[in-house]
């Protein structure tokens, strides 16, 4: 075995054989083939192989175990880097909506290039439109209503394809982006409003009046549809206003300047204002690109239902996708069987996903498998995916490859992926490698030291795509980010020899029963692959004899009964049952537990097993 910058090689032959092919000057993707077929190189080491330079082929790392990581130090890094073409950039005086419109496919492609489809209408935007959109709303925003390099835009709306415009005009002249979800009530979004300092709002026609106790100004994102509102429409300013002239150049961002303030879901605790810096997209973005072209999906068509006010829907579909050249098939809000539709009407090969929807598509197969026959990948982030739901939908699927990953809004995105199928199906449960310039530790939560594999702790992440801080919360900010860099995510983990992360739960999350630690999501699977269970998640109750007993809430499908039986340990045992008609659930579908909990003072329990 052979331990380089870039990951573990099954024998030395490998690599001695990849440098001879450098040295002879080999044409690399014909003699990559030729290893694959007579030397048995697996996918992992020809994707690990590809962006290797001569001196990484022959260094060796000491103190490097299996899977990245580093005995002396205790952290673990990526199994690969960046080659020149995806190195990311370091220009100080770059922003992120100058990277995005600098990857655009050349002017003569971007004409008949589609970069966004509406699944609904088919109205289709191409790349030189997209272009054309965001340069004259940027004009229009500095100089019909005055927005400054610094300003907070307050955005509530649902997809569109004006949203991408929206937030890459916004950072076009050097102004603050924040998101809101259009299910916040009136105090909540009043709220983040005050938070945030925003100066300037922009909203669908209908969340407008959600807006008027805040007093902030308000522009539409479009007309409505019945003409009897006279607001100023981001439409208009589009169509009204030139490109935005070079003058406006001397006010563009840096690197170092915040570029979104984007608030976390508070599934446990207060929501906070995650402060991300123009580094930390352009960083994201050129992994985003990175991924898409070891994967070879460059050409794939991507369903976006994901929300573009999340971090998963921004940083992938709202930005980076764009800087790919892909095609994106736009869904104003998640439904179903619109979903299917999308799918078989637009010939989608690749959907970023969040669980519930595989665990839908594993729940109604039979309806869904005539319509998926375009259907190559689908990813999954946001939450976890449990092991069962991975096995039964691949069972279900076998031709479209499933890849879970992991990341936060403290990240900006994504953490981890899987770069192949092999390595997703041999590794069920995992949520991948860490992606480039990413690095890891596991520490116990007692003693604070650093952890080899298959000890669980809590994950520390430290990359060039952390947020900076929390919006004026330093305590906050000082809990979480140490002085080294290293985010603490609250996240209970594990690697495993291999490099791979599997999250167990939420520390925040686990219950205290009888002295023992009980993980929801671990009992949340398991009733999940109840036939008869559409959805359900586990809290924790009070209770005087063992401290805290799990609670179940389940939705169950209608006129059905539950038989249970025993699959885990005593002391994990749900203890208690109610039956609601849905999960709480936050915009990135992770478990809405703190209403569950409120709800225990308010409601009968089923029963008592």
């Amino acid at each position: 075995m052979i331990v380089t910058s870039k990951g573990v090689f099954n024998n030395a032959a490998t690599l001695e054989l990849v440098i001879l092919s450098q040295q002879l000057g080999l044409y690399w993707p014909i003699y990559l083939s030729y290893l694959t077929l007579s030397f048995n190189v697996t996918n992992l080491e020809i994707a690990i192989i590809s962006t290797m330079s001569m001196e990484e082929l022959s260094g060796e790392y000491t103190g490097r175990t299996n899977g990245g990581f580093d005995s002396q130090t205790g952290v673990y890094h990526s199994l690969f880097n960046l080659g020149d073409r995806h190195k990311i950039p370091t220009r100080p005086n770059l922003d992120t909506a100058t990277f995005v419109l600098s990857q655009f496919p050349h002017p003569h492609q971007a004409e008949s290039r589609v970069a966004l489809i509406d699944s609904a209408t088919n109205q289709r935007v191409t790349y030189a439109q997209l272009h054309r959109s965001i340069q004259s709303l940027a004009s229009g925003l500095h100089q019909a209503l005055g927005v400054q390099k610094g300003d907070v835009v307050f955005v509530l709306s649902p997809n569109s394809l004006l949203y991408p415009t929206i937030c890459l005009a916004v950072f076009s002249v050097g102004a603050i982006l924040t998101t809101a979800n259009p299910l916040n009530t009136e105090s909540e979004i009043a709220k983040q409003v005050r938070d945030s300092g925003a100066k300037l709002a922009i909203a669908s026609p209908e969340e407008v009046h959600k807006l008027v106790p805040t007093g902030v100004p308000t522009i539409v994102t479009s007309r409505p549809s019945n003409g009897t509102d006279n607001s100023l429409s981001i439409e208009e300013l589009i169509e009204s206003c030139d490109p935005i002239p070079t003058e406006l150049a001397l006010a563009r961002p840096t690197q170092s300047d915040t570029a979104a303030i984007l608030y976390s879901s508070g599934t446990t605790g207060t929501s906070k204002g995650v402060v991300l810096t123009h580094a930390n997209f352009i960083a994201i973005m050129t992994l985003l690109k990175w991924s898409v072209d070891e994967t070879s999906a460059q050409d794939d068509v991507f369903l976006c239902f994901i929300p573009m006010f999340h971090i998963y829907g921004l940083a992938f579909f709202a930005l980076g996708m764009f800087s790919t050249g892909s095609t994106i098939v736009l869904m104003q809000r998640f439904e179903f069987k619109a979903m299917l539709d999308a799918i078989q009407t637009h010939k989608v090969n690749n959907i970023p996903a969040v669980p519930p929807v595989i665990l839908g598509l594993v729940k109604y197969a039979s309806q869904a498998g005539c319509k998926l026959s375009s259907l190559r990948r689908v990813g999954s982030g946001a939450a976890p995916l449990s092991k069962e739901v991975v096995d039964e939908f691949r069972q279900k699927f076998p031709w479209v490859e499933l890849r879970p990953g992991y990341g936060l809004t403290e990240s900006c995105g994504a953490a981890t992926f899987f770069i192949s199928d092999e390595q997703a199906n041999k590794h069920t449960g995992s949520c991948g490698h860490l992606v480039p310039k990413f690095a890891a530790k596991v520490v116990d939560i007692e003693t604070g030291q650093a952890l080899g594999p298959y000890k669980e702790g809590e994950l520390w992440l430290k990359s060039p795509t952390i947020m900076k801080e929390y919006l004026g919360n330093v305590e906050a900010t000082i809990a979480t980010i140490d002085e080294d860099g290293w985010l603490k995510t609250g996240d209970l983990c594990y690697f495993d020899e291999d490099g791979l992360l599997y999250i167990v739960d939420r520390i925040k999350e686990l219950i205290k029963h009888n002295g023992y630690q009980v993980a929801p999501a671990e009992l949340e699977a398991i009733l999940l692959s109840h036939p008869q269970i559409l959805d359900a998640a586990v809290v924790p109750v009070e209770d005087e004899e063992a401290g805290q007993i799990p609670m179940a809430y389940v939705v169950r499908a209608a006129s059905t009964e539950l038989i249970t039986e025993d699959q885990v340990a005593p002391y994990k045992k749900v203890r208690k049952v109610g039956f609601i008609s849905a999960i709480p659930r936050s915009a990135a579908s992770k478990i809405l537990r703190k209403e569950l909990v409120g709800l225990q003072s308010k409601q009968q329990i089923v029963s008592r097993l």
